[in-house]
């Protein structure tokens, strides 16, 4: 009985309702059906379907519904229902079709397992590592299928560009090179810009930005004959400001630059560029504690006494928790990563920069569409450390007897 109570109301409701209303609701119902059809084709995007755009589309459907006049509802609502509908079939991927991509830092990480990934979905795999016969690519030969191709190419070195390049332009001879992947890295030691030494700041341009730019254009003839895809892995630190990461994040900033400059220079031959920001995920480029003791005796090393008065050799002793921090919290499984990259190297249309990662579309948008301030408290509230410099310590003390 309350059924059919229900029932009738809803009735009354729907025939008092104003029809251009309902028409919008039918519009947006509709867009809404291909939307979900279309999307099912494709596993991989679904996450991108469902999660930012459908949300955003219902916010505004609310607002529209909430705050508007029923006209501009029927003409705001359907109208970004189609624009979302125009920019869905960009979502379409491409068959595999044995394409030939090259992976620099194969070695481990990301690129280890993005090697395994692709040549599992049956790319032709060229996984350029730094140590042809470490543990990685070792690794690499006997879980890979013979597709898998290891190439020795430490991106520092121009030689050794240079031998990768011709071994890869006689291999592809009939099927072209699909993509380039500069995934190759190094994070360096996380301390205050002011503590890392400029050895420090210059390994990591060296690797993280020189080094990808240089193979960039070494097999750019080939991506262009192909109207292949260019992929550089940035990271989180490259598009939004993190304490202590002065020397990565301004590297892996230079990086994502250079992809977007790219990608509007080499829209014209056909490749297309993506940039991808992964954050929080457990790899191998954290180093291990014999490495950060390292890193940390060169860092004191090149202080001036002056500097190593004001900060404490405590307060550098503690830097290293920064890097266990990231090895308990941040998440060990990749796929987040690889489905990006997979989505740029096989959508029609892929998109200019991703994303991946925890939080990761939020925190991009605290930093672009918020004042400063409010981006600079959140940060702080997340990175709190007790860890404070000497001279702070001594400075808090007194204050706190006046």
């Amino acid at each position: 009985m309350n059924i059919c109570l229900l029932s009738r109301k809803m009735d009354t409701y729907i025939s008092k309702a104003d029809p251009s209303i309902l028409l919008c609701l039918g519009v947006t119902a509709a867009f809404g059906i291909i939307t979900f059809y279309r999307a099912k084709k494709n596993q991989v995007q679904k996450k991108y379907i469902f999660g930012q755009g459908f949300l955003l589309l219902l916010l505004l459907g609310i607002f529209c519904f909430a705050t508007l006049k029923s006209y501009v509802s029927l003409t705001l609502l359907p109208v970004a229902c189609l624009i979302y509908y125009i920019y869905l079939p960009v979502q379409i991927m491409l068959p595999v079709d044995k394409k030939a991509v090259l992976i620099t830092g194969s070695d481990s990480g990301i690129g280890h397992e993005l090697a395994k990934y692709l040549d599992n979905l049956g790319f032709v795999v060229f996984a350029g590592v730094l140590n042809k016969n470490g543990p990685g690519a070792e690794k690499l030969k006997r879980s890979c299928s013979q597709r898998l191709c290891v190439l020795q190419m430490d991106i520092t070195s121009s030689e050794q560009i240079k031998e990768a390049y011709l071994q890869i332009s006689e291999m592809v001879q009939n099927t072209g090179l699909w993509g380039v992947v500069n995934n190759a890295g190094v994070l360096g030691f996380p301390g205050d810009g002011e503590l890392l030494p400029m050895s420090m700041y210059k390994q990591c341009m060296e690797v993280n930005f020189f080094g990808p730019v240089e193979v960039t254009k070494m097999f750019l003839p080939l991506l262009r004959k192909s109207k292949g895809r260019l992929i550089n892995i940035s990271s989180m630190a490259g598009c939004i400001p993190l304490a202590r990461f002065a020397a990565y994040g301004s590297s892996k900033a230079a990086l994502s630059m250079f992809s977007g400059v790219m990608r509007q220079e080499l829209t014209q031959w056909g490749v297309k560029v993506a940039a991808v920001h992964p954050t929080g995920f457990r790899t191998s480029i954290t180093g291990t504690p014999e490495l950060w003791a390292q890193k940390k005796n060169h860092l004191l090393e090149n202080l001036t006494p002056e500097l190593k008065k004001d900060y404490g050799e405590d307060y550098i002793e503690a830097l290293k928790n920064v890097l266990l921090n990231m090895s308990v919290n941040c998440a060990s499984d990749l796929s987040p990563v690889l489905d990006d990259i997979l989505h740029a190297l096989l959508a029609t249309s892929p998109r200019g920069s991703y994303t991946p990662g925890k939080h990761a579309y939020l925190s991009v948008c605290i930093f672009c569409y918020f004042p400063l301030w409010l981006y600079d408290f959140f940060t702080a509230k997340f990175q709190r450390s007790k860890n404070v410099p000497s001279a702070l310590k001594v400075f808090e003390a007194k204050s706190k007897n006046v």
